[in-house]
């Protein structure tokens, strides 16, 4: 068999995953005509191409299901794969899948679309000699395309069959039940007595909002009328409002359990189990929104703000009266089912029948009309996500098929010099360019294939070093060692500095890393290191969102605080520092170990040193700060994050004397504040 043909003809794995996607796409664009008739959402001849355009993908998507087994036949026949009707049919599916992606996410994802395919055809062979590629046959670019594990029906497409729409219904339902006024007043309940508690409220009902609702954008539109109102009204400065809900908003897209959809698209990648996952990232989830609230509580004091009035703040027991049932109850039962270990899809199904029959315990009633609503709403995102997934197929199978990934990897591995902090900050570079143009699911896919696996070869490496100094190198990995140096074999049974076991590992041939790797560091360690990878991409993959040029949630929260959009882009820039901490502890501190006390160590040290970048930035604590305070405090806030323990017992010791006699001051001043 043609070794560029990837699966044999008794693979279910296309037939699964483009069966589902097939009824999908059907049934949402049957759902899309019958809520058009009665709330017409778009013109009659925009409606007609529309469904024409969608039923014509759908039939191609069939037709390809049919012929599978006969395409195997006739490869292995050495004959035409594709007849002249598979012909038309593809060019119906790839003309259709472009327009309908161009509908939906714009220009730039099926401009990529058309150089992955023209890149695998051969039309790029005049770039340099790193990246040239000498072109395959159509008939393979179109197997390839259709037929391939990472392209338009594979890996990824089927993460979307599989998980990602069922809890797409799962949040359109949540929503529908009233989560998302509940989770208002539930921040509100919960922050409003402290000193800045509309921004604390803001920063929860956000995080709260957009694990579930997927869209930063959408969590800051949906969210933001709400809270930067509140917030403006308090008297936080309306710029610092927008910059708050655009932030505490992002952060809803790596708040388990279900972070959007990057946890199953990390899941499927990595083969780390879903759960193990979301357990991991609590504990950064619960850091991020926190650096965001300390800047909330920095500018509330510097402001001179107070407190909500007890009146303003609807009771916590009335709150879950009214609607917690259809928010607490779903939630719990989805943590429940996925801690014991059932399926992502088992938990959402349940998930959902448990919405709906705690909702008849609150004032939101579902009925038969409000689940259709549900169903419309969720039948509109997932159309756009389920194209989205199939179009990054085209350019993640390019990837993959011409090794670029392999490339990029070895390029940043090289530019970096084997220095994690400047592969971090590459693929920063990278995250932002490609997030500029690309959904944030789609920036993690495309940028995880190409730099993850150096980045996880990066990690190993260092953990393997410090192997080499303690002197406790495998057996099994010694005669790698030794093929590349026998007179070496003496040296690794003995402790050395740090500096010469670098020395050592940078004299090991490229080309037997991948062994010593693989014996000489434990399975554990190991994954560690995977998991670690994809979460830096993912973190990184985040901050398009709230970083110009192009920063969506921060444009729309500037628009509803009306405050100019490229200033209120650089305040919530400011205020999701953690996007960019976050990775960097990933990277150098055991926070992803799986283990809770050092992970919980980590948060605690990071928590302080979070705090004092904050104060520094925003130059206040309990009141106003000079650059006198700011500048001791911004380098004990980079002691406490310093992945040492001696520097950042010295960081915390140091913060500790810093804040002391900041309150001495203080209330040497003027009597200090009561409030907490």
């Amino acid at each position: 068999m043609n070794p560029l043909l990837l699966r044999e003809p008794s693979d279910e794995h296309l037939s699964r995953s483009a069966l589902i996607l097939f009824n999908i796409l059907a049934l949402s664009l049957a759902i899309f005509s019958i809520a058009n008739a009665f709330y017409p959402l778009v013109s009659e001849t925009q409606r007609n191409m529309i469904l024409g355009m969608g039923f014509a993908v759908a039939l191609a998507i069939a037709y390809f299901m049919w012929i599978e087994n006969a395409v195997y036949a006739r490869q292995a026949a050495q004959e035409p794969m594709f007849t002249m009707i598979g012909w038309v049919a593809a060019f119906v599916l790839l003309v259709g899948l472009l327009e309908l992606t161009r509908r939906t996410t714009g220009w730039v994802i099926p401009i990529l679309m058309l150089i992955s395919i023209t890149y695998l055809i051969g039309w790029f062979k005049w770039l340099p000699e790193m990246f040239r590629f000498g072109g395959l046959t159509m008939q393979t670019v179109l197997f390839r395309s259709i037929y391939g594990d990472d392209a338009l029906f594979g890996s990824i497409a089927s993460i979307a069959a599989t998980y990602v729409f069922l809890f797409i219904i799962f949040g359109t339902f949540l929503l529908r039940a009233g989560a998302g006024d509940f989770v208002v007043d539930l921040a509100r309940g919960i922050a409003g007595r402290f000193v800045g508690g509309q921004g604390w409220g803001a920063v929860i009902a956000s995080g709260l909002t957009g694990t579930i609702s997927g869209s930063a954008v959408a969590n800051t539109a949906s969210t933001g009328v709400i809270t930067i109102p509140l917030m403006k009204r308090a008297g936080f400065p309306a710029k610092f409002a927008a910059g708050v809900e655009a932030a505490a908003s992002t952060g809803g897209q790596i708040m388990p359990p279900i972070m959007g959809a990057g946890a199953f698209v990390m899941a499927s990648t990595t083969q780390i189990p879903y759960e193990h996952i979301v357990a991991t990232a609590f504990l950064p989830a619960m850091l991020y929104f926190l650096s965001v609230a300390m800047f909330v509580r920095i500018e509330a004091k510097k402001q001179g703000l107070q407190a909500i009035k007890e009146e303003n703040i609807k009771p916590l027991s009335q709150a879950m009266k009214e609607q917690g049932a259809s928010f607490i109850i779903p939630i719990t039962l989805l943590i429940i089912l996925l801690v014991k270990g059932f399926t992502p899809t088992y938990a959402a199904v349940f998930g959902i029948i448990a919405i709906i029959v705690s909702s008849w315990f609150t004032k939101t009633k579902m009925g038969f009309r409000a689940c259709i609503e549900a169903l419309i709403s969720g039948s509109r995102s997932m159309i756009m996500m389920g194209i989205l997934l199939i179009a990054v197929g085209i350019i993640v199978n390019m990837i993959s098929t011409v090794g670029i990934g392999n490339k990029f990897s070895l390029m940043i591995s090289t530019w970096a010099d084997g220095n994690l902090l400047i592969a971090i900050v590459l693929i920063a570079l990278a995250s932002l360019i490609l997030g500029m143009g690309l959904p944030v699911t789609a920036a993690y896919i495309v940028l995880a294939t190409v730099s993850a696996p150096g980045l996880r070869d990066m990690m190993i490496d260092a953990q393997l070093v410090q192997i080499i100094a303690d002197g406790t190198l495998a057996e099994a990995a010694k005669p790698f060692f030794m093929l590349a140096d026998p007179s070496i074999g003496n040296v690794l049974n003995a402790p050395m500095s740090l500096t010469d076991a670098q020395a050592l590992f940078d004299k090991l041939p490229a080309d037997i890393l991948p062994g010593i790797r693989e014996q000489a560091v434990d399975a554990r360690l190991a994954e560690m290191a995977l998991l670690s990878a994809h979460m830096i991409v993912f973190w990184l993959s985040q901050d398009s969102n709230v970083t110009p040029p192009v920063c969506l949630a921060s444009f729309t929260a500037a628009a509803i605080a009306k405050t100019p959009p490229m200033a209120t882009g650089f305040e919530s820039w400011k205020l999701a520092k953690g996007m960019y901490i976050m990775p960097v502890l990933f990277a150098y501190t055991p926070f992803l170990s799986g283990n809770f006390l050092l992970s919980f160590e980590v948060f605690i040290f990071a928590c302080f040193g979070v705090y004092a970048l904050a104060a520094a930035m925003q130059g206040a604590m309990e009141r106003p700060l000079s650059w006198a305070w700011r500048i001791p405090l911004g380098i004990v806030g980079i002691l406490l994050l310093y992945p040492n323990d001696s520097l950042r017992i010295i960081g915390l010791v140091r913060f500790l004397i810093l804040f002391i006699l900041h309150l001495k001051y203080l209330k040497l001043a003027a009597p200090i504040a009561t409030q907490v």
